[in-house]
């Protein structure tokens, strides 16, 4: 009876392995699939809109709080588009927050550009970052919007590579993938990585298979019209992935979310192991809530950890050492793809080698997920309801 039991466990991890293998693979394919679309639309390929229509008005909305690693140069970055026309709102909860000093340099240096601060006095809901955006919302001038994160940087041409897929009355949201630049700590590097090899894959492949339902908060680009359709800023303001609720509320009508080919950037705080585990726990907790049975399903991608329990499960026969070779190959090829290929990510082949440490933990933030609905959000404590954020009384 032991012996049989014995020997299911190595046939579990032996499929674990085989079918994190196929996710690999079909992971590689998606990233190829994109890059063909991409260097197809580098070429000029489909017909072109005339120049106002590729290239209408656009606000830009970034809500701050605190300051992040080379924050000012971010910002700078949306300051310097080769684009016609645009806006840029900042907007902060506390006039006293340290990123209006960076807001009022970028005034001084662009007096050229229209840049304007919103001091969001209004507590809408437990998400502070969408409640400032329903209160900015109000000072932006044009239909075309433009939401992403305070430590995004861009390329000069990023309004142009985004702005003009929303002129196709088929698309409702234009999204775009991210790579991280780490700090010098440990916790920083695995988070990159893991964005890198692992996340971005995962992005890369529902795109292929069902497309995308759900927007990423490097870039949420949108028409007015369509957000308040949805019940505005203010629907989502009680929930912490307020990305993936727009996207996937724009995409409830039958809108497409697509994305650019633009690949911006995201630079991460030098993170010491206990908070990049409580990130990696709160991220871990957000996709569970969103997207349930998807996330159940991540159990059949961890190929490292599944091929090491294969061995050592196998006492380490030959057949389970090749397998686990094989997943070392497909996975280290998958990370190759996306991350340098894809992203043009400098760090991962600097970083290769930290994979399997960061897969294991990755394993464990996954079974650690399903223990519990408390994350830590911006030094405060929350409850996580079906995605909703419940303050816990201090």
């Amino acid at each position: 009876m032991l012996d049989h039991i014995h020997w299911l466990a190595v046939l579990t991890a032996a499929l674990g392995t085989l079918s994190s293998m196929a996710f690999y693979l079909l992971c590689i394919w998606s990233a190829a699939g994109f890059l063909r679309e991409s260097k197809s639309k580098a070429a000029g390929g489909g017909a072109r809109p005339t120049q106002a229509q590729a290239n209408p008005p656009v606000s830009i909305l970034k809500p701050l709080k605190g300051t992040d690693p080379g924050m000012y140069e971010s910002l700078r970055s949306h300051c310097v588009q080769d684009y016609p026309e645009y806006e840029i709102i900042f907007g902060v909860s506390d006039p006293n927050d340290p990123a209006v000093t960076l807001v009022s340099r970028l005034q001084v240096e662009f007096p050229q550009r229209t840049i304007r601060l919103v001091v969001c006095e209004k507590d809408l809901g437990a998400n502070t970052k969408v409640s400032n955006l329903a209160q900015m919302l109000p000072q932006a001038r044009y239909e075309y919007l433009i939401v992403n994160d305070s430590d995004i940087r861009v390329e000069p041409d990023y309004l142009r590579k985004v702005v003009p897929l929303l002129t196709d009355p088929a698309v409702g949201m234009v999204t775009c993938l991210y790579r991280a630049v780490a700090g010098p700590t440990l916790g920083s590097r695995l988070e990159s990585l893991g964005i890198s090899t692992d996340f971005i894959a995962g992005v890369l492949a529902a795109r292929q298979l069902e497309g995308i339902h759900f927007g990423l908060g490097s870039t949420l680009a949108f028409r007015r019209r369509d957000l308040q359709v949805i019940g505005g800023f203010e629907a989502l303001a009680d929930y912490l992935a307020d990305d993936y609720e727009l996207g996937s509320r724009i995409a409830a009508r039958g809108l497409k979310v697509v994305l650019s080919d633009s690949i911006v950037e995201t630079f991460l705080p030098a993170y010491g192991l206990g908070t990049f585990l409580d990130h990696q726990l709160r991220w871990a907790r957000t996709i569970r809530d969103s997207r349930r049975w998807g996330y159940l399903g991540l159990g059949l991608t961890f190929g490292l950890p599944w091929a090491m329990l294969t061995v050592i499960l196998a006492q380490e026969t030959s057949w389970a050492w090749m397998l686990l070779g094989a997943a070392v190959v497909v996975r280290s090829a998958m990370a190759l793809t996306v991350g340098r290929s894809v992203l043009r990510d400098r760090q991962v082949l600097q970083f290769l080698w930290l994979i399997p440490l960061r897969d294991v933990i990755a394993l464990l933030v996954w079974l650690a997920s399903f223990a519990g609905h408390t994350i830590s959000w911006r030094d405060e404590a929350f409850i996580l309801r079906s995605g909703k954020l419940v303050r816990i009384d201090s």
